[in-house]
């Protein structure tokens, strides 16, 4: 696929979200990250050039690779794996622009910790297990709120900036949505929060109508 047919399978992307958006609100806005775990730096890079900016990866050792690879260009990494304790220090030597995986209590405390060593702040999203699912991690709907607060209150150093989850495992249309509506519920109850993270390639815009406005998109913006 060579540049301009790549930017217009893009462009038809992107009109799925602007599609997506104004059934929800036409004031709505909606903030692509682009998921390059499965991508090569020049593959980023061909991406980049037709106008992404904001990239992720879930894995701490690939974020620095290909964030070190691309230094050169503006942009912005994201980091939306789930962080191992041991990982850190590793992750804070990157500083991404957002985390979006803060699962636990438990996992704030230890981050609190280490920011409040190195007299730095991180940017966060709190990840909630919406759908309930066994194999999917993320603090449960019904203490989220909770949870975000006492976050606030004991880990100055992270700045929770909203939610994040991940649609029900499921082709029940039905149960995803119910999934995407109950982390768009939590995200109205906080106070100060902009950014509820919801949607990857499989069910981006039945997210985006459920409220998101930050979509998680590897496979289908990377036509793999």
């Amino acid at each position: 696929m060579n540049k301009e047919e790549y930017k217009l399978y893009i462009d038809d992307v992107i009109r799925r979200v602007e599609f997506a958006r104004v059934r929800f609100d036409e004031k709505h806005i909606v903030k692509i990250v682009a998921i390059s775990k499965y991508s090569t730096a020049e593959e980023i890079k061909a991406l980049y050039e037709i106008g992404q900016r904001a990239f992720g990866e879930n894995k701490v050792q690939d974020l620095k690779t290909k964030s070190s690879t691309l230094e050169e260009l503006p942009l912005e990494w994201h980091f939306v794996g789930n962080l191992q304790k041991n990982k850190i220090n590793n992750l804070l030597d990157i500083n991404p622009a957002l985390f979006h995986a803060l699962d636990s209590l438990e996992l704030a405390h230890e981050l609190q910790k280490k920011l409040e060593a190195r007299d730095m702040t991180l940017e966060a999203l709190l990840q909630i297990n919406s759908a309930k699912e066994e194999s999917k991690h993320g603090v449960m709907p019904e203490v989220a709120v909770d949870v975000y607060k006492q976050i606030l209150q004991e880990c100055p150093n992270i700045h929770l900036k909203g939610v994040m989850s991940i649609g029900a495992h499921t082709d029940d249309e039905t149960v995803i949505r119910k999934s995407f509506e109950t982390t768009y519920a939590i995200y109205k109850q906080l106070e100060g929060a902009t950014i509820c993270s919801m949607g990857m390639s499989g069910d981006f815009e039945l997210a985006i109508e459920c409220g998101s406005n930050m979509v998680r998109l590897g496979s289908v913006m990377f036509n793999k």
